[in-house]
């Protein structure tokens, strides 16, 4: 667990409910004008902190809150002693204003330090430091220039820094031109660059590190900074209380190496995750599953399902590394949570046989718990996309489904739905609220390609261990022949 203030989701549970809440400003804090801004917070027992959700900042998904903010927040909230109430605004640019109007305690949201915003609020010292990026889709000529980017549609967010980076970029080209989306977040906009919608977009290097590992098509054209340092913000004051706090909480956090170990976590880049190609997979399938093949099997025939599907599953999740590891904790053949694990009575989630009758049982839940109008092959798919996401948020996007004209019981209805669970317009009308809704799609595609390599890759198999002993109307190269056809239906 992060650090050991995972107790915080469960003591605060009924405060973080309020962060789905990007409007939620009913509540009264404790305040007096004989107390320093500090005292007040510890008078009220909590901070408030303004964030956004995002990939490199603060989401919710099935293993629970996370994200590099959240967990510094909820460690200085540790440190201070209080509770953290987090609330994201409708905009990125909502954030700058309030904490400019001092509308909260701290603004925590993956912010650039700039000198315009110098002028309207105080940042604390640097935790990481970032390079914008121009980004680009593999398959289109890499742009190595600004003015190169002149014939294609480059979009960015409304309100962040990287348009005043834009804007010197264009006092020397002046006739390099961009939109400004004032819809989508930055990963909204590089799900367009992936899908081809538009050409380019701009991005931090920690977002398009972490990114790439749902968006495998994204390449990173040039830098257009030089190194540019990520602070939380405070409002301009003339009580140093909160803000004087705060620089003896991030010296500690230095200086005992915390804040190191969880830039790691969060930013280091894992192959967890990663796009393997098919000579990779292929490798694998070769020296690594064969140890754990006849423990899906046994996985498989007591709680009759196909093994080829679980070790699908446990290849998207760890790569048959059981000693795999994520940056929310989760760990083992099948990234089990500790709450999981529990769940299913599992001892040592490192345990090979337990990872995997662990893992199985769960996503053998998954599949019972769905509507019974629900069939097969749908079914898998969508159990598939709730191990990942979780049940909750898949019956939102079920529902946003149905309200949408297309059919809920559907995988291929619904995986339309699923990443409107991103946007505020969406997600402001369910249940479960804001969900990385895009993740469980490309969980879900991953897991079936994975599948059908293993399906093709046993028949292709048996096919050369035929051809080892071709029929006497057959010569070897004609048998060899038929391997690469087979192949190729992997890719198609």
């Amino acid at each position: 667990m992060k650090l050991g203030f995972r107790y915080l989701i469960y003591s605060v549970v009924a405060v973080l409910l309020l962060a789905c809440d990007a409007n939620q400003q009913s509540q009264k804090p404790y305040y007096s004008l004989k107390l320093t801004q500090l005292e007040n917070i510890k008078k009220q027992g909590y901070i408030k902190v303004l964030t956004r959700f995002g990939s490199t900042t603060y989401y919710e998904d099935a293993h629970g809150f996370s994200g590099l903010e959240y967990d510094l927040i909820s460690l200085f909230a540790e440190h201070l002693q209080v509770n953290a109430v987090f609330v994201v605004p409708d905009t990125f640019e909502s954030i700058l204003e309030q904490i400019s109007s001092g509308s909260a305690d701290i603004a925590a949201a993956g912010l650039t330090v700039t000198e315009s915003r110098r002028q309207k609020m105080r940042f604390a010292p640097s935790y990481h430091k970032i390079h914008e990026q121009i980004i680009y889709r593999a398959g289109r000529k890499r742009p190595k220039t600004i003015k190169e980017l002149e014939s294609g549609i480059t979009e960015v967010v409304k309100g962040t820094s990287h348009i005043e980076t834009l804007k010197q970029q264009q006092l020397k080209n002046p006739q390099f031109s961009w939109e400004i989306n004032n819809e989508l977040d930055s990963d909204g906009l590089l799900y367009l660059v992936n899908e081809g919608l538009i050409d380019y977009t701009v991005a931090d290097s920690t977002q398009i590190s972490l990114i790439q590992r749902l968006f495998p098509k994204l390449r990173v054209a040039f830098d257009i900074s030089s190194a540019r340092h990520l602070a939380w913000a405070l409002s301009l004051s003339e009580d140093n209380s909160l803000y004087d706090e705060v620089i003896k909480f991030f010296a500690k956090i230095t200086k005992d190496k915390t804040l190191n170990t969880l830039l790691k976590r969060h930013y280091q880049p894992s192959n967890q995750f990663n796009y393997v190609d098919f000579c990779t997979f292929r490798l694998h399938k070769k020296t690594r599953l064969p140890v754990y093949r006849p423990l899906f099997e046994a996985a498989a025939k007591k709680y009759d399902m196909d093994w080829r599907m679980l070790a699908a599953i446990s290849y998207q999740e760890s790569h048959w590394n059981i000693k795999a590891v994520s940056a929310t904790g989760v760990r083992g053949l099948m990234m089990l949570t500790r709450d999981t694990a529990k769940l299913m009575g599992i001892k040592n989630r490192v345990d090979p046989k337990q990872s995997i009758d662990g893992g199985t049982r769960f996503f053998k839940r998954r599949l019972k718990v769905l509507a019974e109008s629900i069939k097969d092959p749908d079914r898998t798919w969508m159990a598939l996309a709730a191990y990942n996401i979780g049940h909750g948020h898949l019956e939102d996007a079920r529902i946003l489904t149905r309200y949408g004209g297309g059919n809920y019981n559907k995988w291929q209805d619904v995986k339309q739905f699923l990443p409107h669970l991103s946007k505020r317009k969406w997600y402001s009308r369910t249940k479960f609220g804001y969900a990385r809704g895009r993740e469980p799609v490309t969980y879900v595609k991953n897991i079936r390609s994975y599948y059908n390599l293993l399906v093709l890759l046993d028949e292709e198999e048996r096919i050369q261990t035929d051809a080892l002993l071709p029929p006497e109307t057959q010569t070897a190269e004609e048998a060899n022949t038929a391997l690469p056809t087979l192949t190729e239906k992997i890719f198609q």
